[in-house]
């Protein structure tokens, strides 16, 4: 079995990705090592920042920067979603869109993967369109889950489904999909 280091404080983004990966015969184990977040304009630069300053490592590592897109303001939060998350909140969210119709509610979550690994480097992404609720709803996941409703879903947010019903439609199982789709040149690497 191949191993892979999600370098994450983030218990659920680790829960989400080592229950995809590991039917495929890669072992994901979590650690904290703390590495810097840059504050730039898109997903890739962070990443790619990430794995620069990381550098190689003993064993095969993943990171991720993942991030809200809400279309009535802006796109914001974006790639300062955590921040935003940990300022305001689901409710802070809410209030800023008090108001708006559903058709006006539109969002999408964006990930981007890096991984290392044998001197090389890989880039994946995910993406999930969807809206956001009036209210928070359900108590599973975390951060935005309980008021983001992804398209192709029966109208329920992540935070109403289990990591598997989430991971069918998230920005998140896409990421690990594109790595999937990839597998040969992930193998590699590992």
């Amino acid at each position: 079995m191949k191993r892979l280091v999600f370098i994450t404080s983030n218990s659920g983004k680790f829960e989400e990705v080592r229950k995809i990966l590991l039917p495929h015969g890669i072992e994901v184990l979590q650690n904290d090592i703390p590495c810097p977040e840059i504050q730039a304009d898109s997903s890739e630069e962070v990443v790619s920042f990430s794995l620069e300053w990381l550098g190689d490592r003993e064993m095969a590592y993943l990171i991720d920067d993942s991030g809200l897109f809400i279309d009535a303001l802006g796109g914001f939060p974006s790639v300062y979603s955590a921040f935003v998350f940990k300022t305001l909140g689901n409710s802070g969210i809410l209030r800023l869109m008090d108001g708006l119709p559903d058709e006006r509610r539109t969002a999408h979550f964006e990930t981007v993967f890096g991984v290392s690994g044998s001197g090389k480097r890989l880039i994946f992404r995910g993406r999930c369109d969807g809206r956001i609720s009036h209210e928070p709803l359900g108590s599973g996941g975390f951060g935005y889950d309980p008021i983001f409703i992804p398209d192709g879903g029966d109208g329920r947010t992540f935070g109403q489904m289990s990591t598997e019903e989430k991971n069918r439609l998230s920005h998140r199982g896409a990421a690990v999909r594109d790595m999937l789709e990839n597998l040969d040149k992930l193998l590699e690497i590992l």
